[in-house]
């Protein structure tokens, strides 16, 4: 299978039992690449990490492998970690705990971001753009050519 990219953001909202809609057009892929599994967790940034279950198992065998000075990340991404299925109608449940954990009600914004997903609470995530646009841009981006 070609290189799969998942990009763009999506404004969506969470269900009464928290359950997201995937957006049609990565319904068909994540079937393909994934059979409709997914794993979500912890970002240290105060969102979560939505992996294809195949992103997933290598990006969890990268942090199983980290030295033990970095425990406490490994339980950030490794103990918060949930394995669920898009069901019949499209949808995915997200546990209250890691609701919780990204502070995730009703309204959230799903942004591609590569070989995985973000998952943000919509106004969390609109102060975080802003406090990163506040920043200006990184000396990493300043000869990067548009």
């Amino acid at each position: 299978m070609a290189q799969i990219v998942f990009q763009g953001a999506s404004a969506l909202a969470l269900d009464a039992k928290g359950r997201l809609a995937v957006p049609a057009r990565h319904r068909e892929v994540l079937a393909a690449l994934a059979q409709g599994q997914l794993t979500l967790t912890k970002h240290p940034d105060g969102c979560l990490l939505m992996f294809p279950r195949p992103g997933w198992e290598g990006f969890r065998d990268k942090v199983a492998a980290l030295p033990m000075s970095v425990a406490g990340w490994k339980r950030v991404f490794l103990g918060y970690a949930m394995d669920v299925e898009i069901d019949s109608a499209s949808r995915v449940l997200i546990s209250p705990e890691l609701r919780a954990a990204a502070g995730l009600v009703k309204d959230v914004v799903l942004l591609g971001m590569g070989s995985y997903f973000e998952l943000w609470d919509r106004e969390r995530y609109a102060a975080h753009e802003a406090e990163v646009m506040q920043q200006g841009l990184p000396e990493a981006l300043r000869d990067f050519s548009f």
